[in-house]
C-alpha cells in the first residue's frame, strides 16, 4: 500500500498503551494522535516517563499500541505479524539510540555498514555507502576507529550514519543528545537537520532542550501520556 504519492508519512490515530493489569496497571499513552508528513523534522518533548519512549517504539513497530492505529508510509502497523514489523524496521524506519548502540568490536565503517551487510548487500557497495556517510558526518578520516578511540561526540555521529545507511524513510532517534554536552548535542541535531534535508526523509527525535527544539520544523510536547501544546 506504501506509495510515493501518500503524504502522511506517520498517522496516529487514538492509541493508547498500558502495561500490566488491574492495580497495577500503568497507562503510557492515552488517546494520542498526531500526523506526520513526509519530508518533516518533529520534536518530540516531555519529561522521563511521559510517554516519548513508548510512543516513539509504537510509531516505529518496536511495541505495540492496546488500542488505536498507526500508519506508517501507508502501511497499517496493526495489520502486519511479527515478520512483517522486522520488515519495516529494515527497510523503512531506523533508530538512533541515546546510548549509541555501536558494537565494540567493529570499527566506524564497520558499524555503519552494519544495516547493509544484514541486507547482504554486495562488499563494494557496503563499503562504498559507509564512506559517504562517515563523510557526510565529517568523519571521513576515522573510518579505522573503534568506539573506544572515539569521542562521545563522534561515536553518536557514527550512530547517526549507520541510521542512515539504508536510506530509510522515516527516522526516530530518542534523546539522541542526551549523553553530550550542549555544544556537541547541538552539532549533532544541527547535523541531523542537515541529513534530514539531504536524503529527504521524516524524522521524530525526542529532546528535552528548547534550543534543539528549534531545530525542527514543529514541536510536540508530551505530557502524562498525552500531547499537549508544545
Amino acid at each position: 500500500m506504501s506509495t510515493s504519492r501518500y503524504q502522511l508519512m506517520v498517522d496516529v490515530r487514538s492509541v493508547q498503551r498500558t502495561y500490566g493489569s488491574g492495580h497495577s496497571a500503568v497507562t503510557a499513552l492515552r488517546d494520542v494522535s498526531l500526523q506526520i508528513a513526509e519530508g518533516e523534522l518533529v520534536a518530540l518533548a516531555g519529561r522521563s516517563g511521559s510517554g516519548k519512549t513508548t510512543l516513539l517504539n509504537i510509531i516505529g513497530g518496536l511495541d505495540r499500541p492496546n488500542h488505536g492505529e498507526v500508519i506508517v508510509d501507508g502501511t497499517d502497523l496493526a495489520q502486519l505479524n511479527e515478520a512483517g514489523l522486522e520488515a519495516v524496521r529494515r527497510d523503512t524506519v531506523s533508530f538512533i539510540f541515546q546510548g549509541f548502540g555501536l558494537v565494540p568490536e567493529l570499527t566506524a565503517a564497520e558499524n555503519v555498514g552494519l544495516p547493509l551487510r544484514l541486507r547482504r548487500t554486495p562488499p563494494e557497495i557496503r563499503e562504498q555507502r559507509a564512506a559517504l556517510l562517515l563523510e557526510l558526518v565529517g568523519l571521513a578520516s576515522h573510518g579505522a576507529h573503534r568506539p573506544d578511540e572515539m569521542s562521545g561526540g563522534q561515536m553518536q555521529r557514527v550512530a547517526i550514519a549507520r541510521a542512515l545507511a539504508g536510506s530509510p524513510r522515516l527516522l526516530i532517534a530518542d534523546e539522541p543528545t542526551g549523553q553530550l554536552d550542549t555544544e556537541t548535542g547541538l552539532a549533532v541535531m544541527a547535523l541531523i537537520r542537515g541529513v534530514v534535508e539531504a536524503e529527504g526523509m521524516t524524522a521524530i527525535i525526542s529532546t528535552h532542550d528548547p534550543v534543539m527544539m528549534a531545530l525542527a520544523d514543529r514541536a510536540l510536547r508530551i505530557e502524562d501520556g498525552r500531547l499537549v501544546d508544545a
